[in-house]
């Protein structure tokens, strides 16, 4: 089966990642495991790279990795194969599947394995880098933003757990979506939130109408800060926001 071209390229991907982390890739394909290394590395990220399964498990017993990205067709241990190891062997490290087989079962199977993802060949590079940050940030459970319920914006008070936004002179009840939109805001005060990360963590998926639904989240959240000036949601062209905020 050929390998070639399995990323749909983006040039103007020039925005840094956030999370950063030590990534291992297992893949056979020369070409493909040089383009997602370089691609990861580009983004912030420490990658490894084994060409079959064997090797896979030889770097995992050497070093700790924040996440895997496996291949399913390879030479001396297949990918299923490894995600049976990974998941008896080294049950806190998660990993995905990035592979040409795109029968049902094959789907369901890496999911019965424990699989975060399992994604199709060829793929968007935006989309797997946003899915990896996600499951980095859902992963990291000594991440302190993760950890933080309560937060001082301005002349504001958000309560993630209470689902409200307290200023000097009301209280704003939050949706769930509404909550959600604030919390990432808070969690990047001051920093770039990528509109397609944001939309993956709310929504599970990447969607052109989510995209649109999430700004319109960020609009109701702008109005409900609006008693504080020096709170501004800045747009970023083709990125996304930030909420900036004066240090206090």
């Amino acid at each position: 089966m050929e390998k070639g071209n399995q990323i749909r390229s983006h040039s103007a991907n020039n925005t840094l990642a956030v999370l950063k982390g030590n990534i291992l890739i297992v893949e056979d394909d020369l070409n493909l495991s040089f383009l997602l290394m370089q691609l990861l590395q580009n983004e912030g990220y420490r990658v490894r790279v084994a060409r079959n399964g064997l090797a896979g498990i030889d770097l995992l017993r050497k070093e700790n990795f924040d996440l895997c990205l496996l291949d399913v067709m390879m030479p001396k241990l297949d990918g299923f194969n490894l995600a049976k190891h990974l998941k008896k062997d080294f049950p806190t490290t998660p990993f995905l599947f990035i592979t040409a087989r795109i029968l049902k079962e094959d789907r369901l199977k890496g999911y019965d394995l424990g699989a975060e993802d399992y994604i199709q060949k060829p793929f968007d590079e935006e989309e797997l880098i946003c899915k990896i940050q996600v499951i980095l940030r859902r992963t990291n459970t000594d991440s302190e933003a993760e950890e933080i319920s309560v937060y001082q914006i301005g002349k504001y008070i958000f309560d993630r757990d209470k689902m409200e936004l307290k200023s000097p002179t009301k209280v704003h009840r939050l949706t769930e979506i509404e909550t959600k939109v604030m919390h990432l805001l808070c969690s990047y005060k001051n920093r770039i939130l990528k509109r397609e990360e944001a939309v993956l963590q709310i929504y599970g998926k990447k969607d052109y109408f989510l995209g649109r639904s999430f700004d319109v989240f960020i609009s109701k959240i702008r109005k409900k800060l609006s008693e504080d000036p020096d709170i501004i949601i800045e747009n970023v062209y083709k990125v996304g926001f930030i909420m900036n905020v004066p240090d206090e």
